[in-house]
């Protein structure tokens, strides 16, 4: 049963929609990077070097680094050493000088030894962190890193299990799981005594992050016809964007790693008062054959749209539809199944298979990473962060108009490109922080871009029949980033710019790959896997971008005609396809007809 006939008779689009779209839908999607990205500032390494108690009741900080802390050169410049002091006897020191300030001006230290009686904190930005509470520094200074690795991982498990349970027992009942799961680890987080039981409370809470956000996104889709789904797309991308910029306001009130946990926790809590009005999706109901309450939900969809059926509506709708699955099953019994390996079986769709993952992979790993590298990129943390999000804003001003215009591909690489440029271009600059961010923030744009064309070029060019494969395949691959790209930050400790640079070298190539792909603009979605072979295997590398032809006064209908006998091409043919076009003999031929 197509569902998207049966919204244009109870609305695609009216009020019911909007209602929960805009008043349950969004607002769910809001704080859905709050704990994906929270855990940044949670473990932020605060500024520190080695405690010598016999120098605590010194109140001039500047004069005990003199005494007790030597320089050393990181990311091209001169600053006190973070895991080292001098060997020298402090109590002799002392005792042998009128004041401290004349034991700094003749003492001349040589040798130096590795922290013996811990470390000092500045807690002039950070209150509290993990790294300040449990000493997570110098030898131990990898073990923030491996707590995003975790997170990533638990990501990626909860997100296969997501997808199995939110097909099986519906959209509604998994979210609500999935947020009890959620809000049961982020408050246990806030409690964590030490660093092992906090990876475990953070594992279980990266194994609800991506999926989290999956519910409002699915359901908004569902609930829609096909002329609102990429402004859902966007919408969703606004929301979870803005979300990205209330955290930076979060953290800029809330300092101590333990109540980040639970203010970051706490609008989690409050979605449970949705348990009554989010609805479960009728398209999802209608295709596992629970027609009655697929039933109630369409007439409250109808009567809130003001679209007035007629009285037997729904009898013939449950006819139809009885009639319309006898024939279902009947024809499953004869059809093949699809597995993963007929993505693979022939050439031009194994080529597309490949690139849609390897630019899905390059998306998610430096969208994640560019987000994971604004606090360490120089300056206020916070500010930086907020940037981050507010940059992805104007981003979707030009994206819309730039799809329909350019087309999906031109979008993409473009989008990329710029991106990738602009964080190679730091290895220039890298010692001006204010160019430094600046550029980062333009790949940040160039990145949120590309986040958006992906998903829906990738579901264009995937044959129906295993278009759903095609897509689970590319995004479980591509959230090996997250894992990935956390060590590739971590090497950004000494060289502060080589993160970005691998970042940007990714971008470019995904960029780059995305010319391969055809285009697919206003084409009609491939259904079966020869659908899905011939799509794209006349496409050339240097296609123009997609051109809307015109159609004026009396030439209208003859330009209809030949569209259809000469080209066969839909409005928004490539202009590389139709440069090989013999013209001048076709139009002889239909003009004599």
């Amino acid at each position: 049963m197509d569902f998207d006939a049966i919204l244009e008779d109870v609305g695609g689009f009216g009020r019911y929609q909007k209602l929960v779209i805009y008043l349950i839908l969004l607002p769910a999607v809001i704080p859905c990077g709050f704990h994906a990205y929270a855990q940044l500032f949670m473990s932020a390494n605060v500024e520190h070097w080695c405690r010598v108690p016999e120098l605590d009741h010194i109140s001039d900080l500047g004069l005990v680094k003199n005494l007790s802390i030597p320089m050393e050169l990181r990311n091209g410049n001169t600053q006190y050493s973070e895991c080292s002091m001098y060997k020298l006897n402090y109590s002799d020191i002392l005792r042998n000088h009128e004041s401290p300030t004349e034991a700094a001006t003749k003492v001349t230290p040589k040798d130096t030894t590795s922290c013996k009686n811990g470390w000092s904190y500045d807690k002039s930005i950070y209150k509290n962190t993990i790294v300040s509470e449990w000493n997570l520094v110098c030898s131990k200074d990898f073990y923030p890193t491996f707590g995003l690795v975790l997170l990533a991982v638990g990501g990626i498990v909860g997100n296969y299990i997501f997808g199995y349970l939110q097909d099986t027992i519906g959209r509604k009942p998994s979210f609500f799981i999935y947020l009890l799961i959620e809000c049961v680890f982020g408050v246990a987080t806030a409690f964590a005594q030490n660093y092992v039981v906090w990876t475990i409370y953070r594992v279980g809470v990266g194994f609800t992050v991506p999926a989290i956000m999956a519910t409002p996104y699915v359901l908004a889709i569902e609930l829609v016809g096909p002329r609102c789904r990429t402004l859902c797309t966007i919408l969703s991308n606004i929301a979870y964007s803005m979300g990205l910029i209330l955290l930076s306001g979060v953290v800029y009130f809330v300092r101590d790693w333990r109540h980040l946990a639970l203010a970051t926790t706490l609008p989690f809590v409050c979605f449970f008062l949705y348990i009554w009005a989010m609805p479960e999706s009728p398209r999802w109901l209608l295709a596992r054959g629970r027609f009655e309450e697929a039933e109630i939900i369409l007439k409250n969809m109808a009567r809130i749209n003001g679209k007035s059926l007629p009285a037997n509506y729904m009898v013939h709708l449950r006819r139809k539809y009885e009639s319309d699955k006898l024939k279902q099953d009947i024809e499953k019994e004869k059809l093949r199944k699809y597995g993963i390996l007929d993505l693979f079986r022939t050439p031009n769709l194994r080529k597309k298979t490949i690139i849609i993952t390897f630019i899905w992979f390059t998306n998610t790993s430096v969208y994640v990473g560019l987000s994971y590298y604004a606090p360490v990129l120089g300056g206020d943390e916070v500010l930086n962060f907020f940037l981050a999000g507010v940059v992805e804003l104007p981003t979707y001003l030009f994206l819309w108009p730039s799809m329909e215009r350019l087309g999906r591909r031109w979008t993409l690489c473009m989008s990329m490109v710029v991106g990738g440029v602009a964080c190679l271009t730091t290895f220039l600059v890298q010692h001006e922080t204010n160019v430094t961010l600046a550029l980062y923030c333009v790949g940040k744009m160039g990145i949120s871009s590309s986040f958006v064309v992906l998903p829906l070029m990738a579901s264009e060019l995937y044959p129906t029949v295993v278009r759903g494969l095609g897509m689970s395949l590319s995004s479980v691959l591509g959230m090996l980033g997250p894992i990935f790209i956390p060590l590739v930050n971590y090497l950004g400790a000494d060289i502060m710019v080589l993160p970005l640079i691998i970042m940007g070298a990714l971008l470019v190539a995904g960029g780059i790959a995305s010319l391969l792909l055809p285009e697919t603009l206003n084409q009609h979605l491939p259904q079966t896997l020869e659908d899905g072979e011939k799509m794209g295997l006349d496409t050339d590398f240097c296609c123009s971008p997609p051109v809307k032809e015109t159609k004026q006064g009396n030439d209208l209908k003859l330009k209809d005609t030949l569209d259809q006998q000469i080209c066969n091409s839909c409005n928004a043919s490539c202009t590389c396809r139709m440069v090989n076009v013999p013209l001048l003999e076709n139009v002889t031929a239909i003009i004599e007809k």
